[in-house]
């Protein structure tokens, strides 16, 4: 997820001025002094955690939790980390400012709501000021569902290539990748709801046949192809 505000452009070529709420335009103190490595650690490891305790059913004194907890940080929680740093990457490559922030009270809830086993991640944004085109500003929303479903496709291609028994840390790779196809197709065809703060939303406002193709890409790798 990335967030933006700014007045919108009425045209492709006309430019909109798009910054974080946290400051006054031109004004980055609201984030001077972020340790922005130290944000998507926890974010990472929030997220990890609330996933493995979603998967286990909240019984984090089984012995399997661990062997869990480390599939869940290669797979929902790289996952999400890739997202963010995708929207980063593109914004800062179209001259945008871009930090990412997490959210600590989204964290600790969707932590404490996984013990009701329901997994709801929002681990922050990445909050963006620069100039931008409407279609600058639909590539930065793409940016982030689309680094998921590539990450599920190359899940996917794994699969039919690993040798049998395989394992990284200790984890059957199998089942790694398994896990990181699943999450990494949901979390690409959720972001890409066309309402609200949701990177669908802007991809829709930019182009409706990126968005339509996204969306169907999404739906093919979350409900028909199973792994």
């Amino acid at each position: 997820m990335h967030v933006d505000e700014g007045s919108q452009a009425s045209g492709e070529g006309e430019r909109h001025r798009v910054r974080d709420i946290f400051t006054p335009p031109a004004d980055d103190i609201g984030l001077r002094g972020k340790n922005e490595p130290l944000e998507l650690l926890k974010a990472w490891s929030g997220t990890s955690l609330a996933f493995a305790i979603y998967l286990m059913g909240g019984q984090v004194l089984n012995r399997a939790f661990w062997p869990v907890l480390l599939a869940a940080a290669l797979t929902c929680g790289m996952g999400f980390v890739a997202h963010e740093l995708a929207h980063r990457m593109v914004a800062r490559r179209f001259g945008a400012t871009a930090h990412f922030v997490a959210n600590d009270p989204w964290l600790l809830i969707s932590i404490a709501l996984a013990f009701l086993r329901v997994f709801i991640a929002a681990p922050g944004a990445v909050w963006h000021q620069g100039y931008l085109t409407p279609r600058q500003s639909g590539l930065i929303a793409l940016a982030g569902p689309a680094s998921n479903l590539a990450l599920a496709v190359l899940a996917l291609l794994a699969l039919w290539f690993i040798p049998p028994g395989m394992a990284v840390l200790g984890l059957p790779l199998e089942l790694v990748l398994r896990i990181g196809y699943s999450i990494n197709a949901w979390i690409g065809l959720f972001n890409m709801i066309p309402a609200g703060p949701f990177d669908g939303a802007r991809v829709l406002a930019w182009d409706w046949r990126v968005f339509g193709v996204t969306v169907a890409i999404g739906l093919l790798l979350t409900f028909v192809i199973r792994v």
